[in-house]
């Protein structure tokens, strides 16, 4: 399997400020401190975000956990890439296919423990789960297909996905569990904003998958059709043709070739 990343294109609104951060960080860090270390403080600041959500349906301060969590995470998720590029260490198939895996898997452990707080539905938060997966989807197909890693869209990426989620955060610990009751469910402004996000996440997705269809349909219309086969009566002389030339160069090759 080959990875090809010819070209990361990251225009999200904090990715200058936050490439500044992270190189004076690699510029300070211990050499005993590994791209793996940093990917398992990822999975660490995952695990404290899911337990800070679920201490909340007994003690809202517990959120104050889960912000903590986002950013250890943000801190081992972002920096294990660039300190392996830093450093020159990188290992393309390894890093590619760790990072990406573990990511899924935190994902999924931040969203089904947003789900289990008393603020949002964990059927909305699954959702918004399947919206970011279906476009991390598009990413890696089209940077096989393309050679560009789009890290971003609409000027957002992970870093301001994750500032968001601190913002409902806040929102969750100062004003309460906001919304209203819709025939006898209460449905929470969390979940609105979660099922808008989503919605938007999945839109992206089909806008640029129907895009790429076309462009990728229109360079094949575009190139000479190659030959399809041949006509079965030609088939036999063509064989017949070609089996003298074919034998010359087998004996060829046998003669040439150096004996065990």
């Amino acid at each position: 399997m080959t990875i090809h990343i010819a070209q990361r294109v990251q225009a999200n609104v904090f990715a200058r400020p936050e490439r500044m951060i992270l190189n004076w960080l690699c510029l300070r860090l211990p050499y005993w401190i590994t791209p793996d270390i940093l990917t398992g403080l990822g999975i660490i600041g995952a695990i404290l975000v899911f337990a800070g959500y679920l201490g909340s349906r007994f003690n809202i301060s517990y959120v104050w956990l889960s912000t903590f969590g986002y950013f250890v995470h943000w801190f081992g998720d972002s920096l294990d890439g660039s300190l392996a590029r830093f450093r020159q260490i990188e290992r393309p198939k390894y890093g590619y296919f760790l990072d990406h895996s573990v990511d899924a898997a935190c994902n999924l452990v931040i969203m089904v423990g947003l789900g289990l707080t008393p603020f949002v539905r964990l059927d909305v938060a699954l959702f918004a789960l399947i919206g970011y997966y279906m476009l991390c989807m598009y990413v890696f197909l089209n940077n096989q297909v393309t050679g560009i890693f789009q890290l971003s869209f609409m000027a957002m990426g992970p870093t301001e996905l994750r500032i968001g989620l601190i913002a409902i955060n806040f929102c969750m610990y100062f004003e309460g569990n906001l919304g209203v009751n819709l025939g006898g469910t209460f449905i929470s402004a969390y979940d609105v904003l979660l099922l808008g996000t989503s919605a938007l996440l999945i839109g992206i997705f089909v806008y640029h998958v129907v895009l790429n269809i076309r462009l990728l349909r229109a360079q094949y219309s575009q190139s000479p059709r190659p030959m399809t086969g041949v006509e079965p009566s030609r088939v036999p002389a063509l064989s017949r043709a070609a089996t003298p030339a074919s034998l010359r160069s087998i004996q060829i090759a046998n003669h040439s070739a150096p004996s065990n």
